[in-house]
């Protein structure tokens, strides 16, 4: 729920009915009220559909300290008989 100086709004959602008894599901299962688990989603999505852009662990990623360097591998590819740009 928000917090108490935080505004909320109201919104009415229709869900198909196998989605809805899988939410009616998940609520039985967590505990938790299926309005928290449609807040939680709906945040979920949001931030990742804002967030244009690799994920943090992706981004965040230098490689493995002690793998070879991919480069010296080339010489050792063998071009594909089907690639029309070879």
């Amino acid at each position: 729920m928000p917090e108490r100086d935080q505004t909320a709004m109201n919104f009415n959602l229709y869900l198909e009915d196998e989605i809805g008894k899988r939410l009616n599901r998940l609520a039985e299962q967590t505990g938790r009220s299926r309005n928290a688990l449609i807040r939680e989603a709906i945040a979920d999505w949001l931030e990742r559909a804002e967030h244009k852009g690799w994920p943090a662990a992706v981004e965040q990623f230098r490689g493995v300290a002690d793998a070879p360097a991919f480069e010296q591998y080339r010489a050792h590819l063998k071009p594909t008989d089907d690639d029309p740009l070879a």
